[in-house]
């Protein structure tokens, strides 16, 4: 269709001898009136790729554009500037929109003429009376491009994102082609939403363009001193605690934590926001010690801001009892996992990405405590929920096939483990890049389901490849690095080498003992493999 629509102008080719399509076009576009060429100048706006016409339609009221849009698209068609896809969807032929923009360029250039003429009553047209300005269709145009993506939530559905995609060239051009023209308040929230698309499917170099871009352009903008550059802070360092890239996050959350209480001062929803990702940034690394002090604030400050009833509130309640589990205090977990299943329940529904998350931690403790019964049930739950509102191609999946699979193992029901453990571990490779904390999780767990069949060949490089990854990313002094070495140890010794399995044991209850302290779980796990290894082979 597009090469008829051009075939078609280059049939009407002027006797001139300029381009047939340029040519063309112009006879065209003088055959058309005022209120169709400025819909078709609107257009020129969007980027080289399908549209759909309520987007045009939200477009055209945000540029006040009063005309019948339905009887000048039909102009359009019928002038060959225009392609029908669909019933609400439309095209411009990226040759046909470089030749509409030409003409935007025109109104504008004839705007800036008749401002700067002395006595002008009104700008000068080229060969048609329009309504809107050159700025007005503009403005407009990202208004509209910036209303979709204050909508895209924070953690998008699959059925969300696949309504969204065909908005996202548009809303791509608004944040580049056409930033200019874009309000300072509404600079950073166009950046945002274009970053949650892609990091909500896991494509997190392409969020992370755009969390780096958003921050970039906000601080050219609006300089260093502004609350919208604290959240891009926070953003940008939010998305490399989830890439594992802990040290590149640390500095950012400061930063973003030092410029929001400055700016906004020390009571503020975006302070406790930025307490709350730090505290998460530290538990992953081991830093529990630090990590607590900031949950209590953060959840102080949320409760007294915004209300007990407050999803942040329920986001703070579930880390905190993730950093409760962390530590080996179950008793002081139980009660904050549940407020915070109920109070997600009942804010966001049961059909929430979030709920996945809740039932996926409930689901850990009660496997920690040996209720088996009491787990599988809520990390199938969360299992099938995340494929649901994911897909099957995503991180979040990933940690719930390991968390289902190492209950399995745990219940010694192999033959249903493994298979849950190698996709996570494809998946998570695939996803993530082979230096990322969940595949090295994924590479742990498959090398003690082989340890436990037996399969020691199988579970000795998998075990190095995690020590080593884990040292690499999380640093020498991480309770993950003391497990890594206590389950290397335990192959060992099943496998006679007892003198190396003996180093590894007190290198690992060392760390424990530093990091988690003596009466941490872990650590009494650990310190009882030592003993049992000295017991047997040191009578």
């Amino acid at each position: 269709m597009l090469a008829e629509i051009l075939g078609r102008l280059q049939d009407k080719q002027a006797q001139n001898g300029e381009s047939g399509i340029a040519a063309a076009f112009e006879l065209n576009w003088q055959a058309i009136d005022a209120s169709a060429q400025q819909l078709a100048m609107l257009l020129s706006l969007f980027a080289v790729a399908p549209m759909s016409w309520s987007l045009v339609k939200s477009a055209a009221h945000a540029s006040n554009l009063d005309f019948d849009l339905e009887a000048n698209r039909s102009i359009l068609i019928q002038g060959y500037l225009l392609q029908c896809l669909d019933e609400d969807t439309y095209e411009l032929h990226e040759r046909i929109r470089d030749l509409l923009r030409v003409k935007l360029d025109e109104l504008t250039d004839s705007e800036s003429v008749a401002n700067a003429t002395p006595g002008a009553s009104e700008p000068a047209s080229s060969g048609s009376d329009v309504g809107a300005s050159a700025d007005e269709l503009k403005r407009g145009f990202c208004q509209a491009m910036v209303a979709v993506a204050q909508d895209i939530p924070e953690t998008p559905t699959q059925q969300q994102l696949l309504a969204l995609t065909p908005a996202i060239p548009h809303l791509a051009e608004a944040a580049t082609v056409q930033q200019d023209w874009l309000s300072d308040q509404d600079l950073i929230g166009l950046f945002v939403g274009l970053a949650r698309f892609y990091e909500a499917q896991g494509a997190y170099e392409q969020a992370l363009s755009w969390y780096e871009k958003g921050l970039s352009t906000t601080r050219e903008r609006l300089g260093d001193e502004h609350p919208d550059v604290a959240n891009a802070l926070n953003n940008l360092a939010l998305l490399y605690r989830v890439q594992g890239r802990y040290g590149e996050a640390e500095p950012l959350y400061q930063q973003a934590l030092e410029l929001s209480k400055r700016l906004s001062g020390e009571e503020h929803p975006d302070v406790a926001s930025v307490l709350n990702n730090l505290a998460v940034l530290y538990r992953v690394q081991g830093r529990y010690g630090e990590a607590e002090p900031l949950y209590q604030q953060a959840l102080e400050l949320s409760k007294r801001l915004l209300g007990d009833n407050h999803s942040n509130v329920a986001s703070v309640f579930n880390n905190l009892a993730v950093l409760y589990y962390s530590q080996g205090r179950y008793t002081e977990a139980k009660p904050l996992y549940r407020q915070a299943l109920e109070l997600r329940k009942r804010l966001l529904g049961e059909q929430h990405l979030d709920m996945a998350s809740v039932l996926n931690n409930m689901a850990l403790l009660y496997s920690s405590q040996g209720r088996y019964g009491e787990a599988e049930p809520l990390y199938q739950q969360a299992l099938e929920l995340s494929k649901r509102l994911l897909g099957e191609e995503h991180p979040h999946v990933v940690s719930s096939l390991n968390n289902l699979a190492v209950l399995y193992r745990a219940q010694g029901r192999y033959g249903e483990a493994e298979p849950l453990y190698q996709q996570a571990l494809e998946l998570s490779t695939r996803l993530l890049g082979e230096e990322h904390p969940h595949v090295v999780s994924s590479l742990n767990n498959l090398a003690l389901l082989y340890y436990s069949q037996g399969r020691y060949g199988e579970a000795e490089p998998l075990y190095q490849q995690a020590l080593e990854l884990r040292k690499r990313l999380l640093g020498e002094e991480h309770p993950n690095v003391a497990i890594s070495l206590n389950n290397l140890a335990l192959l060992y010794s099943s496998q006679g080498r007892y003198g190396e399995a003996e180093l590894l044991h007190q290198q690992a209850l060392d760390i424990a003992e530093r990091v988690l302290g003596a009466n941490h779980p872990n650590t009494a796990i650990i310190r009882e493999n030592l003993q049992a290894l000295r017991d047997k082979h040191h009578p």
